[in-house]
């Protein structure tokens, strides 16, 4: 095993997203649409500038999540208050998946949690948060 902290948070990032993603597959969207639909979902509308800052995301990387979201009919694209911008919302679609995915989300939070037990899931969590 590594003493690469990075492969290390590589390796188990991509595990525990591989479980998210195969609890999500049934409603038709990975982790990363599920988590970029509740960010929106907490703000919107919200421009692609503000979600990229929210996400921690570049805006070119967000603008082409959103797109796809768009595609799906999950989200709904307009002009913000400055007509420069664009800003992105959900769809009564969108809306759909989140009820539908939130469940699917728990069930994985809740298992991830059981396996590692409290003390090593509140551990994890502060750690993580220090960085």
């Amino acid at each position: 095993m590594s003493n690469c902290y990075c492969i290390l948070l590589r390796r188990a990032s991509r595990r525990v997203t591989s479980l998210y993603d195969d609890a999500l597959a049934p409603i038709g969207i990975n982790l990363a649409q599920f988590s970029l639909l509740r960010n929106i979902r907490r703000a919107e509308p919200i421009s692609l500038t503000d979600l990229g800052q929210r996400t921690e995301l570049d805006r070119s990387t967000v603008s082409r999540n959103v797109k796809v979201l768009e595609k799906m009919e999950l989200v709904v694209v307009a002009n913000s208050q400055d007509q420069r911008e664009t800003a992105v919302g959900l769809s009564d679609k969108g809306r759909q998946v989140l009820a539908e995915g939130a469940p699917l989300w728990d069930g994985v939070q809740a298992a991830i949690e059981a396996k590692l037990g409290d003390d090593a899931s509140g551990q994890l969590k502060a750690l993580l948060q220090t960085l």
